[in-house]
C-alpha cells in the first residue's frame, strides 16, 4: 500500500494491533477445541496483508485463508511456513504457480480437480463443498462422482474439506441447521479429513459448527459476529478525517452539492477532509437536521449533513465551542465511540464493506506494530 505521510493526509487509520490479537484469542477460545485460522483476503479486510498476518503469526496462527492466488504469493512472501488455502480454487493453467508458492487450492469443481491430479498429484488441496449458499463449491451429485473413481481419488492429496455458511450472522436462521446437515453427508465420505465449516459467525453458533478448523473473518477485525447483541470484540479500526475548515453558515443557507441540507439556524459546519474517494459511503450523505450519520468529535457526537462529496464531507458543530475544533482536529467517523458496524447501517450496508473500501490517501498507523 503506499503509505502517506501523516501531516500530508488529510484523514488517518488507526489499526491497533494488540486489540487485533485479543479478538484473536477470544476467538481461539470460543473455537476451541478447533484450531482458529484466519480469513485475510482483501488486504486483511484492508487493513494490511503483511502488518496483520505477521501479528497473528506471532499469536500462534498458522492457516490462513485468502480468495485470490495472487493474494497467496503476497503472503507467502511475508510468512514462509504458513498454510495457505485460495478459496477461489484456481484457474485453468494456474497449478505450477499454486505449487511454486505453495498454495493450498479449495478445489470447487470435478475439471479443478482433474487438472489437480494430473498437474500436482500429491501436493496437498482442500475440497470446498456447496451446503446451500449457492455460489462456489461441489454440488453432491458432483462430490459422489470424484468420489465414484478410486483411481482418481488416489492422485489427491485432500487436507481439508470447506463449506460456507449463509445465514451464520443469524442464530435462529433454519438455513444453519440445513447446511450443518449437508455438511456431514459430504462428510461421511471424508470422515478422516478435517473440516472447516464456521466463519466469524459461525464460531459463536456453538461447537456442532466449529468441526477442526474456523475462518475468523470479520470479527478478528472488530465487527460484530453477534448482531443484535453485544459485540464480543475489541475495536481495532478507527478511521478520523481531519477538519479542513469551519464555516458560519446563515439559517437558510444550504450545504454542499445539490442543495440537500438547510441550516436550520445560524450554524457552525466542520468541513472534514475524507470523501467517497477514500471509501466513506455517500449513502451517509443527510438532508435531515440532526440525522442518524455521526461523527465525534472535541467529545461529542454530531451529524453529518449535506452531500458526501469525492474527497469531503460536512459535519455540524453548532454546539461545540469555537475553542475545541480548529483546522487539523480530528473526527472519527468508526472507532471506539462510533463502532464501525453502526456507521455501515447509517450508510446501509455492512462493516466488511467499509473495512474492505478504506482508500490508500489514508495515513495508516499501525498501533503495537513490533515488526
Amino acid at each position: 500500500m503506499t503509505e502517506v505521510p501523516e501531516h500530508l493526509a488529510s484523514a488517518i487509520v488507526s489499526i491497533d494491533l494488540a486489540a487485533l490479537c485479543t479478538n484473536y484469542r477470544t476467538l481461539c477460545k470460543q473455537a476451541a477445541p478447533a484450531a482458529c485460522g484466519v480469513a485475510i483476503k482483501g488486504e486483511a479486510y484492508g487493513l494490511g496483508m503483511a502488518v496483520v498476518a505477521k501479528a497473528l503469526w506471532n499469536e500462534g496462527c498458522r492457516n490462513y485463508f485468502v480468495s485470490r492466488p495472487s493474494e497467496g504469493a503476497e503472503l507467502r512472501a511475508v510468512l514462509a511456513d504458513a498454510a495457505i488455502y485460495v478459496l477461489d480454487g484456481f484457474y485453468l493453467g494456474q497449478a505450477e504457480f499454486y505449487m511454486h508458492h505453495k498454495l493450498i487450492p479449495a478445489l470447487i469443481s470435478i475439471d479443478q480437480a482433474q487438472e489437480w491430479a494430473k498437474v500436482a498429484a500429491g501436493r496437498p488441496c482442500a475440497i470446498h463443498v456447496d451446503t446451500g449458499i449457492s455460489r462456489l463449491g461441489f454440488t453432491v451429485a458432483e462430490f459422489k462422482k470424484l468420489f465414484g473413481d478410486d483411481e482418481f481419488i488416489k492422485l489427491i492429496h485432500i487436507n481439508l474439506l470447506v463449506s460456507h455458511l449463509a445465514c451464520s450472522d443469524e442464530d435462529e436462521h433454519e438455513m444453519n441447521a440445513k447446511q450443518l446437515a449437508a455438511f456431514y453427508k459430504f462428510r461421511k465420505y471424508l470422515p478422516d479429513v478435517p473440516a472447516s465449516f464456521a466463519n466469524s459467525s459461525g464460531i459463536f453458533l456453538g461447537g456442532a459448527y466449529t468441526f477442526d478448523l474456523v475462518r475468523a473473518g470479520v470479527a478478528l477485525y472488530g465487527g460484530n459476529p453477534t448482531p443484535g447483541k453485544p459485540n464480543p470484540m475489541k475495536t481495532v479500526v478507527t478511521l478520523q478525517a481531519k477538519v479542513m475548515q469551519t464555516r458560519h453558515v446563515k439559517q437558510g443557507d444550504t450545504i454542499g452539492y445539490s442543495a440537500t441540507w438547510t441550516a436550520p439556524r445560524d450554524s457552525k459546519i466542520a468541513i472534514l477532509g475524507a470523501g467517497y474517494r477514500d471509501g466513506i459511503p455517500r449513502k451517509l450523505s443527510s438532508s435531515q437536521i440532526d440525522g442518524p450519520a455521526q461523527v465525534y468529535i472535541a467529545g461529542s457526537r454530531v451529524p453529518i449533513v449535506g452531500r458526501v462529496s469525492m474527497d469531503m464531507m460536512a459535519c455540524d458543530v453548532t454546539d461545540i465551542p469555537d475553542a475545541e475544533i480548529s483546522r487539523g482536529t480530528l473526527a472519527e467517523i468508526f472507532g471506539p465511540h462510533i463502532s464501525v458496524d453502526e456507521a455501515a447501517a447509517s450508510a446501509g450496508t455492512i462493516s466488511y464493506e467499509l473495512l474492505t473500501h478504506l482508500g490508500n490517501r489514508y495515513h495508516r498507523r499501525y498501533i503495537g506494530d513490533e515488526s
